[in-house]
C-alpha cells in the first residue's frame, strides 16, 4: 500500500511496513496493555461492522468525548471513519451548554464517553438532544451501554464486504471530521476537515520528522480531541512509532519515567512547568553543586544552534552536558530526544536551554483550520531557528498581508465551518485562509509570530500594544505564572497577574513572612507586591515606554480551564478574565 489518501489508510500502511507488537499502549490499573497493529485493525473493522448493523449511514455524526487519550479512542476513530460517518471529537472540560450546542449543531446520533463524569453531563442534557439515539462508554457504567456491545455486534464478519464497499466509496476530498474550536469568545465553530486536509498535513509534516521509522516510542497526553495531537497520532502511525498514552496530565512525569519515550508533543505551559521544577530542584542544592547547576543553566540560556557561539562556548556546553544536563535527560526517562511544541509561542530561553540539554524543542505553528501544521522547525539542514516557528511546510504557501496578518493556502486548509457559510467567507480570500495572527518571514524563510491580530489593541494615545510579546517576557519571571495585559482604549497598559503560588510560598518562607499562608494573604502582602513590582520593572526595560506595564493587580485564584480563565488548549480567555476581574480593572483605571 503506497498511497495514503484517507485517514483510515494509516493503520493499514503501518501493518504493511512495520506490523508493531506495541502499536497502541494504555495503562489499566498498574499494567500497560499493548495492542498490536493487527489487533488495532481487527477491532476497528469489528467496530465498523457493529456500526453498520446499528444502521449508521454515510455522513452521520458520532461524538466522542474522552477525559484522557487511550487505545479505544483510536479504534473507534478508524471504525467510524471506515463507514463514511464522521468522528466529532469534543473537549471533556466544556460546559453543559456547549455540549448541548455542539451535539445539536452537528446532529450527533451517537455519543461515546470515557467515564462516569462525562456520562452524567450528557445524561443531564439528553432530553434536549433530539438527534441522539444512544450513549456508549469506554468503561463500565451502570445504566450506560458499553462500547464493547458495538464490538460484539461486529464480531460476526459476514458484513465485512459492506465495510470494504463503504471504504472504497470514500474519496479523499470528502468530510472526515468536524472539530469544534474552543474559541476565546462566542459559540464554538465547527471546522470541517476532509481526509485530504489531514492526510496532506501528515505527509508534509513527515518530511520534518528527524528519526528513524519503526524504532521509536512516543508518550501522548495532549488532548486528542484537538487536531494537533490527533494529527501527530496519525503521523506516529505512519512512522511506525509505538504510542503510549499517559494516564493524565498530572501523571505525565511518572509515565515518562515508566515508558521512557523518544518523543513527546507539548505546549509551552507544560514546558514552563518542567523547567520551573528543574530550577526549583537546583535551588535546593548547596555549595559547589548549586554553583555548577546554575553555571550550566547560564551556559544553556546562551545556546545558539549549529555551533554559532564558537569553540570556547562548545567546550563549556560539552562540560555542562556531562555534569548537569545529562541528569535532566535522565529525569525525563533517559531517551527523550525530541519535543514538539505548538498551540502558543514558547519562550526563546526555554528553546535554548532544552536544546543545550540535548532535549530540543521544535516549535511549530498552525490552527485547527489548517489541519493544523503550517510551519515547524527541524534541527536538520539548518532548519532550526530559536524565536521562530520554522519554515512553512513544502506544499503550504504563506504570505504576509499588508496589515501583517499571516495568510495560508494549501491542501491542508479546511473545507469551511460546518453550517456557517458567512463565517467561512469572513476568513477566506481567493483560497487564502486568514489566520488572525500577525507575523513576519525573515530573509531565510523562517516564520515568526508576533501577536494575535484580534488581541492587539490601541491605547488612548493611539499606540499599538501586542500583549502576547509582553506576556511571554513577563512569564520568564519565576514569580509570574500567568499574566494578561490590558489597556484597550486606556491611557496605559496594565496587567492582571496570577503569581506562581508554589514558588511564592517558598520565597515567603525564606523571607520569614509568617503571617498568613493563603493565596489571598500573599497577594495583599506589601513585600510580595514590591517584589513582583521589581520583576515587572526589570522586564519592562525590554520594551518601549508606551508598551511598559505601568500598573498591575495580583489575583488569588489559579487560572484554569475549569475556572473559565483558559481554553482547553491553555490560551487566555481574555474577555472572561476581564469580566471576572472588573473590580480590579476599575481599581487600575478608575481610581
Amino acid at each position: 500500500m503506497n498511497t495514503i489518501t484517507r485517514l483510515f489508510d494509516f493503520p493499514y500502511y503501518q501493518l504493511e511496513k512495520y506490523n508493531l507488537k506495541e502499536a497502541l499502549v494504555t495503562k489499566y490499573g498498574n499494567e500497560w496493555i499493548k495492542t498490536s497493529t493487527e489487533e488495532y485493525i481487527a477491532k476497528a473493522n469489528a467496530f465498523s461492522r457493529g456500526l453498520l448493523r446499528l444502521g449508521i449511514k454515510k455522513n452521520d455524526k458520532v461524538a466522542v468525548i474522552s477525559s484522557n487519550n487511550r487505545t479505544e479512542w483510536n479504534i473507534v476513530d478508524i471504525g467510524i471513519l471506515q463507514t463514511g460517518a464522521q468522528n466529532v471529537p469534543v473537549y471533556p472540560t466544556i460546559s453543559e451548554e456547549d455540549y448541548e450546542y455542539i451535539l445539536n449543531h452537528c446532529g450527533a446520533i451517537y455519543c461515546i464517553v470515557s467515564d462516569q463524569e462525562l456520562y452524567d453531563k450528557i445524561v443531564k442534557i439528553r432530553h434536549r438532544l433530539p438527534n441522539l439515539k444512544e450513549i456508549y462508554s469506554f468503561v463500565g457504567i451502570n445504566g450506560c451501554k458499553s462500547w464493547n456491545e458495538i464490538l460484539e455486534l461486529g464480531k460476526d464478519e459476514s458484513n465485512q464486504d459492506e465495510v470494504e464497499a463503504c471504504k472504497n466509496n470514500i474519496k479523499e476530498d470528502e468530510l472526515a471530521t468536524v472539530i469544534y474550536t474552543s474559541g476565546t469568545t462566542g459559540r464554538p465553530k465547527g471546522v470541517m476537515l476532509s481526509h485530504k486536509n489531514i492526510v496532506s498535513d501528515v505527509l508534509m509534516s513527515a518530511e520534518r520528522v528527524p528519526f528513524e521509522a519503526g524504532k521509536y516510542r512516543a508518550l501522548s497526553f495532549l488532548p486528542i480531541c484537538h487536531i494537533y495531537e490527533r494529527m501527530i497520532l496519525y503521523l506516529y502511525q505512519y512512522y511506525g512509532v509505538s504510542i503510549y498514552f499517559a494516564e493524565s496530565i498530572e501523571k505525565v512525569s511518572d509515565n515518562i519515567k515508566e515508558t521512557t519515550p523518544d518523543v513527546i508533543t507539548a505546549v509551552p505551559r507544560l514546558l514552563e512547568k518542567v523547567y520551573d521544577k528543574i530550577i526549583a530542584k537546583g535551588s535546593d542544592l548547596s555549595g559547589i553543586k548549586k554553583m555548577l547547576f546554575f553555571w550550566a543553566v547560564d551556559v544553556g540560556l546562551k545556546y545558539e544552534p549549529y555551533g554559532a557561539n564558537g569553540p570556547i562556548y562548545a567546550a563549556k556546553l560539552w562540560l555542562a552536558r556531562k555534569l548537569i544536563f545529562s541528569k535532566w535527560k535522565a529525569g525525563l526517562g533517559g531517551r527523550l530526544g525530541l519535543m514538539v511544541s505548538g498551540s502558543a509561542a514558547i519562550q526563546p530561553r526555554l528553546a535554548r536551554v532544552f536544546a543545550a540539554a540535548e532535549i530540543p524543542v521544535m516549535e511549530g505553528y498552525g490552527l485547527t483550520e489548517t489541519s493544523p501544521v503550517i510551519a515547524v522547525n527541524d534541527e536538520r539542514n539548518g532548519g532550526f531557528r530559536v524565536g521562530t516557528v520554522g519554515r512553512p511546510l513544502n506544499g503550504v504557501e504563506v504570505k504576509i498581508a499588508e496589515d501583517g496578518e499571516i495568510l495560508c493556502k494549501g491542501p491542508n486548509v479546511m473545507m469551511g465551518y460546518y453550517n456557517d457559510e458567512e463565517k467561512t467567507k469572513e476568513v477566506m480570500t481567493d483560497g487564502y485562509f486568514h489566520t488572525g495572527d500577525i507575523g513576519i518571514i525573515d530573509n531565510d524563510g523562517f516564520l515568526k509570530i508576533t501577536d494575535r491580530k484580534k488581541e492587539m489593541f490601541k491605547t488612548s494615545g493611539g499606540k499599538y500594544i501586542a500583549p502576547q510579546l509582553i506576556e511571554n517576557a513577563m512569564k520568564q519571571s519565576r514569580f509570574i505564572e500567568q499574566i494578561m495585559v490590558i489597556g484597550d482604549g486606556e491611557k496605559m497598559p496594565a496587567a492582571f497577574i496570577q503569581p506562581d503560588f508554589v514558588f511564592l510560598k517558598q520565597w515567603a518562607e525564606r523571607k520569614g513572612i509568617k503571617q498568613g499562608v493563603t493565596n489571598e494573604d500573599l497577594i495583599n502582602n506589601d513585600e510580595v507586591i514590591n517584589r513582583v513590582q521589581e520583576e515587572v520593572a526589570d522586564i519592562n526595560k525590554k520594551f518601549g515606554h508606551w508598551e511598559q506595564v505601568k500598573r498591575f493587580e495580583l489575583t488569588p485564584v489559579i487560572w484554569s480551564v475549569d475556572g473559565g480563565e483558559m481554553t482547553p488548549t491553555l490560551k487566555l480567555k481574555r474577555k472572561a478574565i476581564k469580566e471576572k476581574y472588573k473590580e480590579l480593572y476599575d481599581k487600575i483605571y478608575r481610581t
